[in-house]
């Protein structure tokens, strides 16, 4: 049988029960008879019984087995006065089975109450008193400052985990919204291209082997972009972002016009949540919009960097789905706002504060 539940805390207690020597030291220099030496022993096996049940039980019997240690010490104080030891246990260990402070203070005053009441009851000298109030009052008090910072360390320890368990789940989603821009987009060009060498096959051989070795290079960029998500980088650059959306909506048969602030120089971070939302809106143009053509346009206005993303398409779609909702969360944690508006063709807007303020000039976006 174990005498403290696995991984216990307390740990101590198994060093502290060599304390209760004190107890047979009476017994052993008096040279107690038989009879005396029985009640002894069963006055210690009693104890043992109820100072590692301590660890076992719920607060309120282990209420009752502090009582039980208080009620052990009047009741062989008379005969031994090794007897003050279950007053002293009885103090060390009600501060680990309470909660608060306050009713730590409360077991103890009820503890030296108790020693008080009967020392004067039994008419007993003064080194019980001493000892039974005494020591009892030291150790118990010390024990109250222990217990509560072990407390304060439990606390700190499930909010360390609690911390970390949040930056898991904050992580697993920023892969997840990741993936989902990197790939959707980068599937949607390779879907996009084969459909078009399919078609060229006969009558463009030559156009559509073009088609297909791009379809090669997009998936072998696909692959270092899920590599570079999963890693948390994202080191392409807006620049080149703008560069493939113009490419892919030009390859969709689209109208595109793009101007960017070719001076303006963007906070790497915030560069990054905007190089996740080009391809992200681009995507959507492709697959939902049936537009005939896109504008973007990048620039600064009010300390601020602004993305637009214009198409001509239906609109009219207020629901929004996965990547949408991914790319607002990335916006709104560097403060920024994304407008979404659907009443002619579709309208993205998105606004993020700089750092710096340059004033920018336009130029067309790269071919």
């Amino acid at each position: 049988m174990r005498l403290l539940p696995k991984n216990s805390e307390y740990v101590w207690a198994l060093y502290s029960v060599l304390y209760f020597g004190f107890f047979l030291i009476d017994p052993i220099a008096g040279h107690f008879g038989p009879r005396q030496w029985f009640f002894t022993i069963l006055g210690t096996v009693v104890f043992l019984f109820l100072y590692f049940g301590i660890f076992w039980v719920g607060r309120r019997q282990a209420l009752m087995h502090i009582a039980a240690m208080v009620l052990l010490g009047a009741a062989y104080a008379r005969y031994n006065g090794g007897s003050t030891t279950f007053f002293i246990f009885a103090a060390a260990c009600a501060p680990f089975i309470v909660t608060t402070e306050l009713d730590a203070v409360k077991i103890l005053l009820a503890v030296e109450a108790a020693a008080g009441l009967t020392w004067w009851a039994l008419h007993l000298n003064g080194w019980f008193l001493l000892f039974a109030c005494g020591l009892s009052f030291v150790v118990g008090a010390s024990n109250i400052h222990f217990a509560q910072r072990n407390r304060t360390n439990k606390k700190l320890i499930r909010a360390q985990e609690e911390i970390e368990h949040l930056a898991t789940v904050a992580e697993r989603e920023r892969i997840a919204r990741d993936l989902h821009d990197v790939l959707g987009h980068t599937l949607s060009v390779i879907i996009l291209k084969s459909e078009l060498a399919g078609k060229l096959m006969e009558r463009d051989p030559a156009r559509a082997g073009k088609e297909i070795c791009e379809v090669e290079q997009i998936s072998r960029k696909a692959l270092s972009d899920v590599r570079d998500a999963i890693r948390g980088y994202r080191s392409h650059g807006l620049a080149a972002e703008l560069a493939q959306a113009k490419s892919t909506l030009e390859t969709a048969g689209l109208a595109v016009q793009c101007d960017a602030a070719s001076t303006l120089k963007i906070p790497a971070v915030q560069g990054s949540v905007l190089s996740l939302a080009v391809p992200e809106a681009v995507t959507n143009v492709v697959r939902h919009a049936h537009a005939r053509s896109c504008q973007m346009r990048l620039e600064q206005r009010n300390g601020s960097c602004r993305l637009e993303i214009h198409d001509d398409g239906r609109g009219g779609f207020q629901t929004e789905g996965n990547g949408l909702r991914g790319m607002r969360e990335r916006v709104e944690m560097l403060g920024g706002t994304l407008h979404r508006e659907t009443a002619a063709g579709t309208k993205i807007t998105i606004t993020l504060p700089l750092i710096t303020e340059i004033s920018p000039e336009k130029e067309n976006c790269p071919s």
